[in-house]
């Protein structure tokens, strides 16, 4: 039952307007209510935050740029010494190889990380690797041994030990583990030199270089005359004949033997100035024997 909004009549069902005063019903519906307007909920503003900065940017960092080294070896009385010239240039070496150098050249040594200690006591090599900077002329320690100045594009090269000379700020060194029955018995101690990168290298030896290329073979050495080989190359040692009888007859016993794809440099022979002074010092140390006794 429903009733006027306006008198309080007693509304007919179905009557679109109040029989007494006229006032018209809201649905047209006797049983029609009108609906209570919804309250507006008042929505919090939203909480405030601080525009984000960006970080600040750091500067990027501009890698040094050297310039190319030219190396060249000279001979003067029967020793051999090792020539640079610099411009804005940058060369690595062994420490104490430097003789003497000319121009606006400065020096810096750095201490090695303890990998870089560890390194230098197996393989033979000085701990600190001093470097040379600027524009001049550098003359290296003379040598009776042979220098061989080696070009790398992005190549990996692993060096006997005491191979290693000098380098152009490009190539990178670092330390090769052989096997350790190789680096037992084949003369060439558990770490080696490796040098990777682009740029010169100057590798030393006893005598003049020759260069085997090896494609997918084997190249078995007597002995520990292979100075350098790229990192392609495998080193292992095996006896020269099969079975332990075999190898005492053949007389070779335990060869150095490299495998597959690359090149291997090797000194065969000494040059005539390292003969004599290998020579005049087993003399010497035979007269010490001798005298000892």
């Amino acid at each position: 039952m429903a009733f006027c909004s306006n008198c309080g009549t007693r509304l007919i069902e179905g009557a679109a307007f109040c029989p007494e005063c006229g006032t018209k019903t809201w649905t047209g519906g006797a049983s029609a209510q009108p609906s209570a307007p919804s309250p507006i909920q008042a929505q919090s503003p939203p909480a405030y935050e601080p525009p984000q900065q960006a970080p600040p940017r750091q500067p990027e960092r501009v890698p040094v740029r050297f310039g190319p080294i030219h190396f060249e070896v000279v001979e003067k009385q029967t020793l051999k010494f090792l020539k640079a010239e610099f411009e804005n240039s940058a060369v690595r070496y062994e420490s104490g190889g430097m003789y003497y150098m000319k121009g606006n050249l400065e020096i810096e040594s750095n201490l090695p990380s303890a990998g870089g200690f560890l390194k230098s006591m197996v393989t033979r090599e000085n701990m600190v690797k001093p470097v040379i900077k600027g524009t001049g002329m550098v003359w290296f320690e003379p040598s009776f041994g042979d220098f061989t100045i080696m070009d790398l594009m992005n190549e990996e090269w692993i060096l006997d030990r005491g191979a290693y000379f000098a380098s152009e700020m490009g190539v990178d060194l670092g330390a090769y583990t052989n096997k350790t029955f190789s680096g037992l018995f084949s003369g060439e101690v558990f770490f080696q030199t490796r040098v990777s990168g682009v740029g010169k290298v100057v590798i030393i030896s006893n005598g003049p270089l020759e260069t085997i290329e090896l494609n997918n073979e084997k190249l078995v050495v007597d002995g520990s005359f292979a100075v350098a080989r790229q990192a392609s190359v495998q080193l292992t040692v095996a006896r020269a004949s099969k079975g332990i009888f075999g190898s005492m007859l053949s007389g070779e016993g335990i060869v150095n033997t490299f495998t597959g794809t690359g090149k291997v440099l090797i000194a065969p022979a000494s040059n005539r100035h390292i003969t004599m002074v290998n020579y005049l010092s087993n003399i010497h140390k035979r007269v010490m024997q001798i005298k000892n006794s």
